[in-house]
């Protein structure tokens, strides 16, 4: 970003104030993420139960996003993010709660795990337009690739800090870490003022989320923007999904490795967010979705080969770096093409369709592994997603360049 010469000081800081929250709340959502998943996994649960965490993680902000989208449109964002907050904390502190004394059914674990992602359905699209709000459209772009990168430093080191605190004090202790990381982001929102004031008239949430839908019917970018994320996710969410059992049964190992399973992914998913502006700058979006969804897949079908972990943690940094290329390029595109009035909630449709994706694609691999085994259901995975860019012939990304004007 060059916001040091069209930013002021004050959004500046309060930029930098929202990014810092925003890179907390994830830390600690990867962290819960592999506690829960952790916890699926010891306890001997079949590949289907343990895939629907990520389902469990992810369906509520498909389900959500759309009405979250136009309570961040409609309400004072900066209360909408401390409420959910709020919320997140007092469920992480009731899941540890419930771990140290022992209940930990998956159906708890699991209940409590989507509870969880209902905050962050609503924390996500005001967290989202908070950034169009603050930043000018002409660096809109790279501020939503910073953010995208805070996401995914958060996500290459929550997985690694969660398999360590897994495997010293157990899932339980992942589950506190969770809930401090709330209290660090309700300290952040509860110092920051922001200058653009709550809108004034509101109208009926439904009458909202209907603006939000015509828009999007109407809009040819903002369809296919929608089109291209779900069916990116939803073919590429098997690695993801059985990350716990790629460590506990193709490599035979524990906590550790799986955190420095999921570390590589997201450690390629850091140098995919850190590249993007860069990538954006000199390729269009159809060739950056493209290139991303092959990169992913080869990485995959790797995977998939079992050559042992060192080429394993290689292949997962490049798969990491991209999906997040992809997923940052959906994000962004989301916002470019979202009018200001509209952003939370066709941003709202875009993250609910990505975290939609990854949702049903868990759901879909983890029942698929099930029957044929884990290694079958990733080799599968990564050959779709080399296949899968044969769909930008008939809807190809648009443009990001055509709708900064």
């Amino acid at each position: 970003m060059t916001g040091s010469t069209t930013l002021s000081p004050l959004r500046y800081r309060a930029f930098m104030l929202i990014l810092l929250g925003s890179l907390l709340s994830n830390f600690g959502n990867a962290i819960q993420s592999v506690g829960a998943a952790w916890q699926m996994t010891i306890t001997g649960q079949p590949a289907d139960i343990v895939a629907l965490v990520q389902s469990a993680t992810n369906l509520p902000i498909m389900l959500l996003a759309l009405p979250a989208g136009a309570w961040a449109d409609m309400f004072d964002r900066r209360t909408v993010m401390l409420a959910a907050q709020i919320g997140m904390m007092l469920l992480s502190v009731l899941l540890a709660a419930l771990s140290f004394a022992g209940v930990v059914a998956p159906a708890v674990v699991i209940g409590l795990t989507a509870l969880l992602a209902c905050g962050v359905a609503c924390f996500n699209p005001a967290l989202a337009a908070s950034i169009g709000s603050i930043v000018p459209r002409i660096e809109l772009a790279a501020a939503v690739a910073l953010n995208i990168l805070a996401f995914n430093v958060a996500r290459s080191l929550g997985p690694a800090v969660g398999g360590a605190i897994v495997a010293v004090g157990g899932a339980k202790t992942a589950f506190v870490a969770n809930a401090l990381s709330y209290v660090a982001v309700i300290v952040i929102l509860w110092r920051w003022r922001p200058q653009t004031p709550p809108p004034t008239q509101r109208p009926p949430l439904l009458a909202a989320i209907r603006e939000g839908f015509r828009h999007a019917g109407r809009s040819r970018e903002v369809r296919t923007i929608l089109l291209r994320a779900i069916t990116f996710t939803t073919t590429g969410a098997a690695a993801w999904a059985l990350m716990p059992l790629v460590a506990s049964d193709l490599l035979d190992a524990g906590s550790a490795v799986f955190g420095l399973l999921l570390g590589a992914l997201g450690l390629g998913a850091v140098i995919g967010a850190g590249s993007a502006t860069w990538f954006r700058t000199r390729f269009s979006s159809e060739a950056i979705i493209r290139a991303a969804s092959i990169l992913y897949g080869l990485g995959c079908v790797g995977v998939a080969l079992q050559p042992g972990l060192p080429a394993m943690l290689v292949l997962l940094v490049l798969s990491g770096a991209g999906w997040v290329q992809a997923l940052s390029g959906f994000s962004v595109a989301g916002q470019l093409w979202s009018p200001r009035a509209l952003v939370g909630r066709i941003t709202a449709m875009v993250s609910s369709l990505t975290f939609g994706g990854i949702a049903l694609g868990s759901w879909l691999w983890g029942h698929f592994a099930e029957g044929h085994g884990v290694a079958m259901a990733i080799m599968l995975s990564g050959i779709g997603m080399i296949v899968l860019p044969v769909i930008g012939l008939l809807f190809p990304m648009p443009r990001h360049e055509a709708a900064a004007h």
